[in-house]
């Protein structure tokens, strides 16, 4: 039976944590008791793009599209727009352009300059109903090469297609095919490589979560490509709902006989199977990775010989990441001069990125490559909060680097990024303001790297440690006049020297700043963080002509560093006493504390 509205809410992992299950239970019920059981049907998708504005919700036909909803507001949701027609204004997305969205994808700015391509069913479709995959064109490109295409053709097509792999490196996907295939042997693999460590990267996840058929497909297309008959999804252990919903897809699929033997009665033969990995960065190499499938401790190994002739098992294995595999249904369907047409010359396509940091609209976004920094960060993310300065933008999470305001007319591409001294990476982008140190960032991402070493190659053992011990003096205030030199040695070395990708970029946040921050490093060396973050070189001081004496400060301060009597300013900060944690600035309601240099 068709309803006349079907009400789509956002089941991403954001949307839940904001509790869009409750919101989806409370509006179950008030259906219910209006009798629309009939007339509305709810349907839970995958992740929609805005994260920041969970839980959201989008009503079709009409395209309402609802924002921070409560479970107290779905009484008068049902009441006044379910069942008298009336869009409930104070919960739709408010635009400058628009109070009344029409059409989700096109009339708000957050999605007017996106592409929607791999993500194009997220948001949209159940991801645990593999009739409403189907009806959006799903398995067709299966379909498509298993009946009408050959194995060499269908490489062809990835080959023509330009797509490069979106894992990070870019390399060509239809060369890397194009190995494998050739690769002498009966047995060879295919891995999808959903091992997504980077912080603030939530890309992969977001797909295997709200189209995980479409990666299915992708692997089963690759496979017959390749000559596999067999596949493992490597994700990380912290995706509890995107392994879900894999294995949910994976059984449906094999219900349906979409996976297994002899698909779709023609004679091809392809399995999945999922494998948890425990976290460990390194293991988005794909050589670590292999080890780690293989039950062995995740390092990797010198090439050659590369995965695509001695990989799994010392079989030929194809590995590509997640997003990639979800481009190649579309290449399929709609050829290569489609996908071409798409992006630039050197990078076709689209490229999906996670928007974080200072930025007004974080989330999950898709656009063509070739999308400058500046419509990605300022038209599509909306700006940088409370009017601040944009500061800088980091691209490609620990392994990529630092973009400063003069380059935010670049457009994204695989080469362009790289001049910078930055990379793609997976996806991960994070916005910076001027409240943001960008020494203290290097040594954030480096800490993270030098973590995460599998300790394999000693450039990559030894150096990122001393590079990080340089970083933590510098940060403190004790930093010596040779430190920088030091710093850009060590990271030069570093990256030529290293065995993998990790130890091959780990330098690059700390290079990117040296490069277009150096200044920063220079005011460390004398005592001077301008951001005001490095605890070290600050101290909290009360300005006795705005203190009020309201003893609010004194009594949040949580080590007791504040001395004062209420009803009797200024109060005042024992500077030797005080942590510096900035209770006090946050609670104070005249704007009396300031943070000051050290010296």
């Amino acid at each position: 039976m068709r309803t006349r509205l079907d009400v789509l809410i956002c089941a991403g992992a954001a949307c839940l944590s904001a509790h869009s299950a409750a919101v989806r239970d409370a509006l179950a019920r008030e259906i219910e008791a209006h009798g629309l059981s009939d007339e509305v049907r709810i349907v839970e998708t995958g992740c929609m793009g805005p994260c920041e504005l969970g839980p959201v919700m989008l009503v079709y036909p009409d395209g309402a599209f609802y924002i921070h909803v409560t479970p107290e507001d779905a009484a008068e949701i049902v009441e006044e727009h379910f069942l008298k027609g009336r869009p409930v204004e104070r919960l739709l997305w408010t635009t400058p352009e628009a109070r009344r969205i029409a059409e989700q994808r096109k009339q708000v700015p957050f999605f007017a300059k996106q592409r929607k391509v791999v993500l194009k069913n997220c948001g949209l479709i159940d991801p645990e109903n593999i009739e409403e995959y189907i009806a959006t064109d799903g398995y067709a490109a299966l379909g498509k090469v298993l009946t009408e295409m050959t194995p060499t053709a269908v490489a062809e097509t990835i080959a023509a297609s330009g797509l490069r792999g979106r894992g990070g490196a870019g390399f060509p996907t239809g060369k890397k095919w194009g190995f494998v295939a050739g690769a002498p042997g009966p047995e060879k693999y295919v891995v999808c490589n959903a091992d997504e460590g980077d912080p603030g990267a939530f890309m992969d996840r977001a797909l295997l979560e709200g189209d995980p058929h479409a990666v299915l497909e992708g692997m089963a297309i690759a496979a017959y490509a390749v000559g596999a008959n067999h596949g493992y999804i490597y994700v990380r252990a912290e995706y509890p709902l995107a392994i879900n919903r894999v294995e949910a897809a994976l059984a449906a699929a094999h219900r349906m006989g979409l996976l297994g033997n002899n698909i779709m009665e023609t004679g091809f033969s392809f399995d999945i199977e999922v494998r948890m990995g425990a976290g460990a960065f390194v293991c988005g190499e794909e050589t670590a990775l292999i080890a780690s499938l293989e039950g062995h401790r995740g390092q990797p190994r010198p090439r050659p010989p590369y995965p695509a002739v001695e990989g799994l098992f010392g079989k030929p294995t194809l590995i590509n990441n997640v997003e990639t595999f979800g481009n190649v249904r579309h290449i399929i369907l709609n050829g290569a001069d489609w996908f071409r047409s798409i992006g630039t010359e050197s990078s076709p396509g689209t490229k999906v990125f996670a928007l974080s940091g200072k930025v007004v609209n974080t989330g999950l976004v898709e656009v063509p490559m070739g999308t400058t920094l500046r419509e990605l960060i300022f038209e599509i993310g909306g700006g940088i909060p409370d009017g601040k300065e944009f500061k800088a933008v980091q691209t490609g999470g620990p392994s990529g680097g630092c973009i400063p305001a003069e380059y935010l007319d670049t457009p994204i591409d695989y080469e362009s990024l790289q001049e910078l001294g930055s990379i793609m990476g997976s996806g991960g982008m994070i916005v910076m303001d001027a409240d943001n140190c960008m020494v203290n960032l290097a040594r954030f991402f480096l800490e993270f790297t030098a973590n995460e070493s599998c300790g394999k190659c000693i450039p990559c053992r030894v150096g990122l440690p001393a590079m990080l011990e340089i970083l933590q003096r510098i940060t403190r205030g004790d930093g010596r006049a040779d430190d920088i030199d030091k710093l850009e040695r060590l990271g030069k070395t570093i990256k030529t020297a290293s065995l993998c990708g990790l130890g091959q970029t780990a330098p690059n946040p700390v290079l990117s700043t040296l490069r277009y921050f150096r200044d920063e490093y220079e005011e460390h060396l004398v005592g001077r963080c301008r951001a005001k973050e490095c605890t070290a070189l600050i101290r909290y001081w009360i300005d006795p002509e705005a203190c009020r004496g309201c003893d609010q400060c004194r009594r949040a301060c949580p080590v007791g560093a504040i001395a004062g009597t209420p009803g009797n300013p200024p109060y005042a900060i024992d500077a030797e006493a005080c942590v510096r944690c900035g209770t006090c600035r946050e609670v104070c309601p005249f704007g009396a504390v300031e943070i000051l240099d050290r010296r």
